[in-house]
């Protein structure tokens, strides 16, 4: 997501606009371009990204806080031989809709909108839902809640802190999201949050890019900045030990957001059934820190799935 906090260091300001180089791989994925569409969930129209054959093991991916479907348009690609593979946009953030209130239950709607719309289940199995961060959380209620209709559930860096240190979101932005005059000043101002350091440039530009949107005056993030303030957040951590469904937990080595104490608590509620992988030398965005072995872990996962 983007933060206009002055202590946090650009990533992108030193590029003055320019698109940072990027290896071969990059390019290669991005050249595979998904079909898009918006599809109606609950009185909203909702961003859809397709890839791969209908009929195909159906995977879905979901994306964190503030971000887009097009945080998995450099991942999706890998999988799109095997799978037919779809990603949205959450109401309220990238292309969809903002509403006036979110709930997890509203979150659910969209992602079996998704599965129905992408045809995820026209193979006759279940699919599976890899959800990051704030993308899990939605995942993890449906892993509670909806077991049935699901063939597995992977929390990717989704943190689930111990009761004692529950976190609310993050603060209203009184005035809204702020206008740049330029496209080149809006990306200056791009961030990852919860902040963290970034190599790979060319995938903070991509997603960068995508966050933005053109408006009177300039650009400005795309994200509803109240969702925080109007979301009907459920209690996570007794969603954890009711998974129901084949289900994994991934994480980045280095997330600051996966310590070892709220580590401990997840694998400690959660049944013993569910598979754990660690993404060496990775922070929370770990498609963003290492997007080939990320790539690699979840192919492994999903080869041995139940």
């Amino acid at each position: 997501m983007a933060d206009d906090r002055p202590a946090r260091v650009s990533l992108l300001g030193p590029f003055h606009g320019e698109r940072p180089p990027a290896p071969a791989w990059f390019d290669a994925a991005l050249a595979v371009a998904p079909e898009r569409s918006r599809i109606p969930v609950e009185g909203a129209r909702i961003e859809l990204l397709t890839w791969g054959e209908v009929g195909k093991p159906g995977l879905l991916l979901l994306h964190g806080n503030g971000a887009h479907a097009d945080w998995w348009s450099f991942i999706a690609p890998f999988f799109a031989k095997d799978w037919r593979v779809a990603a949205i946009s959450w109401s309220g953030m990238g292309g969809s809709d903002w509403r006036p209130d979110y709930s997890a239950q509203l979150f659910a709607a969209e992602i079996f909108a998704a599965v129905e719309a992408a045809g995820l289940e026209a193979g006759g199995v279940k699919p599976i839902v890899v959800g990051h961060s704030f993308g899990g959380f939605p995942t993890l209620h449906c892993a509670a809640n909806h077991p049935e209709r699901l063939r597995g559930a992977i929390l990717v860096d989704c943190s689930i802190q111990p009761p004692e240190k529950r976190w609310t979101g993050p603060p209203p932005r009184p005035n809204g999201n702020r206008v740049y005059a330029t496209l080149e000043e809006a990306l200056a101002h791009f961030r990852l949050a919860p902040p963290q350091g970034c190599e790979n440039l060319y995938i903070a530009d991509h997603i960068a890019r995508g966050s933005l949107k053109g408006v009177d005056g300039g650009w400005t993030w795309k994200f509803d900045p109240a969702i925080w303030q109007r979301f009907i957040m459920p209690d996570l951590g007794a969603l954890l030990p009711r998974i129901a469904c084949p289900a994994a937990a991934m994480w980045g080595e280095r997330s600051a957001l996966m310590r070892a104490d709220t580590v401990d608590y997840m694998i400690r509620e959660m049944p013993d059934t569910v598979l754990r992988a660690i993404i060496p030398d990775a922070d929370h965005h770990v498609m963003v820190d290492q997007p080939l072995a990320f790539v690699a872990g979840l192919r492994g996962l999903l080869a041995g799935w139940p």
